[in-house]
């Protein structure tokens, strides 16, 4: 008896037991949920169907600066059909348009969310990289577009190693001639067309294998479009680090691209003081040479620069204004421009009023090394009788400096 009473007693106390602890982790599961709802924060929906892929997992990432970070993912059912909460970036000065991929093994499809709350995506299994359709983002749809190209361009490549009836050196020659057309699309057709564009900036980073399409670390023809694309992104999302990157990227190319020096002299003000100013000439935008000496009746701010350079935009906006200001009262701007690219240059500068010159060779010009140009922008202020009278960093404020030599 007194043992069936022991045991009872075990009995009922385990029951108790296991209650308390099935009632401690209800608590527990209702506080995480309560704590994760909080925490999640306003979402964007992709969502969608790949048909054909049953029993597949579906993976979303996102395309950070370090590389694809798994956010979600998911086993396919029969009719194909996804769905995704995604965070949604922030609304603030830190933001900027921001790239994932839908992901099958190692098929994928790309695309981008800016300000829209919900993106649709239909593919069929066995073309899903390739004949995707995109609803909800206008961006996503031109980055396809360029992705195709992509495909096709690896496609031809593939077929030129293949072709036994060229040698090595002529497969080279082709596959160059091949990779430079689709860089060339890429600058015409979506970098330059719309540098702002989140396509632009996925433009930048084509690939080829692990190979970059464009390399402003080496080719300083190719800084100019990083720089044209951070340029507008400084405009639209000055604090977000997309943009901060573009910057890094676009000034690391321009130092590195830089021509060796084969000498440095630096000029000393008070000597320039004393032997007035030294005369150059450099062509316009219509090939007529233009010598700052005949700007000898003006006060002249010359302006070592390159359109290049993420700062541009807002230096032009700047020199505008003083142009207006001061003109009639005699003031000339004569901007020299140090950029890689003399139809860049050109495009740039063909509605700016003042005087736009262009130095073919770069930073290395002697001339430029003359005026110790060790950065961009440099610039100084010529008085009237072309007597140089300062230079950027002797000038705390350039308005009052312009306006005390008028």
């Amino acid at each position: 008896m007194k043992r069936r009473k022991a045991q009872r007693t075990n009995q009922t106390i385990m029951r108790g037991i296991v209650a308390m602890a099935l009632v401690v982790l209800l608590v527990a599961w209702l506080f995480l949920s309560l704590v994760s709802c909080s925490q999640q924060g306003p979402t964007f929906r992709v969502s969608g169907t790949i048909n054909g892929a049953e029993d597949s997992t579906l993976i979303v990432e996102a395309m950070t600066l370090t590389g694809a970070q798994p956010l979600d993912s998911l086993r396919l059912k029969a009719d194909g059909s996804f769905d995704f909460d995604l965070p949604l970036p922030p609304q603030d000065s830190t933001a900027s348009p921001e790239f994932y991929r839908l992901r099958i093994a190692q098929t994928v499809v790309n695309f981008a969310h800016d300000s829209t709350e919900a993106i649709t995506i239909t593919a069929p299994f066995e073309r899903m990289a390739t004949d995707y359709e995109v609803e909800g983002n206008d961006a996503s749809r031109t980055m396809k577009t360029i992705s195709l190209l992509n495909i096709q361009l690896q496609q031809q490549l593939r077929r030129l190693m293949a072709d036994g009836s060229l040698s090595d050196l002529e497969k080279s020659e082709h596959m160059e001639q091949l990779v430079e057309q689709y860089k060339t699309t890429l600058k015409r057709d979506y970098i330059l067309a719309d540098p702002a564009s989140p396509a632009a900036y996925f433009a930048l980073f084509q690939t080829i294998g692990s190979q970059m399409i464009f390399d402003p670390e080496r080719d300083k023809s190719d800084v100019q479009y990083f720089a044209a694309v951070a340029t507008q992104w400084d405009e639209l999302y000055p604090a977000a680090l997309r943009t901060e990157n573009l910057r890094n990227i676009a000034i690391r190319g321009l130092q590195n691209t830089r021509p060796a020096r084969s000498f440095e002299l630096q000029l000393d003000s008070d000597k320039v003081h004393e032997v007035g100013v030294i005369d150059f000439g450099f062509p316009d935008i219509s090939g007529r040479e233009r010598r700052l000496t005949d700007l000898s009746d003006n006060v002249v701010l010359l302006d070592f620069t390159a359109y290049a350079l993420p700062q541009s935009q807002q230096r032009i906006i700047l020199l505008r204004e003083l142009y207006a200001k001061y003109h009639d009262r005699g003031l000339e701007i004569m901007q020299v421009s140090l950029d890689s690219d003399e139809h860049y240059w050109k495009t740039m500068c063909e509605k700016l009023p003042w005087v736009c010159v262009y130095c073919a060779e770069g930073i290395a010009n002697d001339i430029v090394q003359l005026y110790g140009v060790n950065s961009l922008p440099a610039y100084f202020i010529v008085g009237r009788g072309s007597e140089l009278k300062a230079r950027g960093e002797q000038i705390p404020d350039l308005e009052k400096a312009i306006a005390a030599e008028l």
